[in-house]
């Protein structure tokens, strides 16, 4: 990853970044001027983290790269409860053993961007079950709700809306701020926690907490607020729509759900529009860098020079050179029409989203299928006639490899790795046949 050490503190890297949404009076200056130790919580309510979560987690990784000590927080406790943030009804509740799974998958997607190993300010990870599954109810109620009125706990933004609806808001996930904000005390009291950094729309929630240590604490001995926060911006393209939801949902950062290819392309096809603000928030590239971006945006377009460098240091962050190795390949090979060297499991990653044809076993054995009646079963030609006059012409594929008889056949020996044939018309024009199980 490139690194950016132009700014003099983290504050001024992150306002130049426009990845700054709101701040507690003196947060900025506290960032400017001493060594925080700053929490983030990520929820482990699905088994991966989204593509949107590298804002905060990015923001971790600054934090680090400027002297501050980062924690990572899984909400192996709150992820029990839910959090209604963003949520139309209500979420179905998941069992201990789903939430703990869930907690190491997101552990093991966090691992690789902190420096836990740092000599000075080692990055470290907690899970909020440790304590909240401890936590006595009466006492809890006591101690911590009663610092809590309904009235201001109804007008945060995470469960306001819900009210208008039929469904409501269940007490379950009504109590989720409560939880949120005794996160923030206990690792204040336990480990001198005093700053949280997360999105706009938990900003609520983390003011709830600065407000729960001032109302315990007090203020320091210089009268200023023991706890701050800052909060980021919720990622949106120039139209206004949320990140992602261009491909019904943003990309997950598990490669068994969004592959390093689909990575790469989802960044490699971001509009114009977006891609400098992008770079600003996914990269750690710098001012002189992200300005040469910028330039080529504005006087050579069609290159995509920012895309690629966009993709590439995204793919590269989140799955390492392997992955964009990887990516890059698959790119090629289907970009530039020559799939032969590919995997199966590469072959369907590309063409998931196209019209899948399903062949049986007895089709392909003994004589088999000509490559011409396959063909037209798959879509990739009108008739018997119109593939023999593409083959002629030299415009069709199997597998990668051209094909030269329209008559030959196809065979069970044909089959990728036992499941999958693929047939291209043309340079792009790609048909997906697989194997009925």
């Amino acid at each position: 990853m490139t690194t950016n050490t132009e700014f003099s503190n983290v504050a001024e890297d992150l306002e130049w970044r426009d990845a700054l949404f709101d701040a507690t009076p003196g947060a900025t200056h506290a960032l400017a001027t001493e060594k925080i130790t700053c929490y983030n919580g990520f929820d482990p309510t699905a088994s991966s983290l989204h593509i949107g979560s590298l804002v905060p987690i990015m923001g971790l990784v600054r934090l680090q790269q400027y002297g501050h000590t980062p924690i990572a927080l899984v909400g192996g406790g709150t992820g029990m409860i839910g959090d209604p943030a963003g949520r139309a009804d209500e979420r179905t509740l998941m069992s201990v053993t789903e939430v703990d799974e869930n907690v190491e998958a997101i552990r093991l997607q966090l691992e690789p961007f902190l420096d836990f190993n740092a000599k000075s300010n080692p990055a470290r990870m907690v899970n909020n079950a440790d304590w909240l599954r401890k936590t006595d109810l009466l006492p809890f109620l006591r101690d911590i709700g009663k610092h809590f009125t309904v009235n201001s706990m109804m007008g945060r933004d995470s469960v306001k809306g819900r009210f208008d609806r039929d469904s409501g808001i269940s007490f379950t996930e009504f109590s989720y701020q409560l939880l949120q904000a005794y996160d923030f005390l206990t690792l204040f009291e336990k480990d001198q926690v005093g700053f949280q950094a997360g999105g706009s729309d938990q900003w609520g929630n983390i003011l709830g907490g600065v407000d729960l240590i001032r109302r315990i604490h007090g203020a320091d001995s210089e009268g200023r607020p023991r706890a701050q926060a800052i909060a980021y911006p919720l990622v949106v393209n120039a139209n206004g729509d949320k990140f992602g939801k261009s491909i019904g949902g943003a990309p997950t950062l598990d490669p068994k759900q969004t592959s390093p290819y689909k990575l790469y392309q989802f960044f490699l096809n971001v509009a114009d529009a977006d891609v400098v603000p992008y770079v600003k928030l996914f990269t750690m590239l710098n001012r002189i860098q992200v300005g040469r971006l910028a330039e080529a945006v504005s006087t050579e377009p069609h290159k995509r020079e920012a895309q690629r460098t966009l993709a590439e240091e995204v793919v590269r962050t989140v799955h390492g050179q392997h992955g964009l190795d990887q990516a890059m390949r698959v790119t090629q090979a289907f970009f530039g029409g020559d799939i032969s060297g590919l995997s199966a499991d590469e072959m369907e990653d590309v063409l998931d989203d196209s019209e899948v044809t399903k062949i049986t076993r007895d089709q392909l054995s003994g004589e088999g299928m000509r490559f011409s009646e396959l063909a037209v079963s798959a879509g990739a030609g009108k008739s018997g006639g119109d593939v023999r006059r593409t083959v002629e012409q030299g415009g069709m594929y199997l597998n990668g490899d051209q094909v030269s008889d329209a008559g030959r056949i196809v065979g069970v020996e044909d089959l990728v790795e036992g499941r999958l044939l693929v047939i291209r018309r043309g340079r792009k024009n790609y048909s997906l046949v697989k194997l009925a199980e």
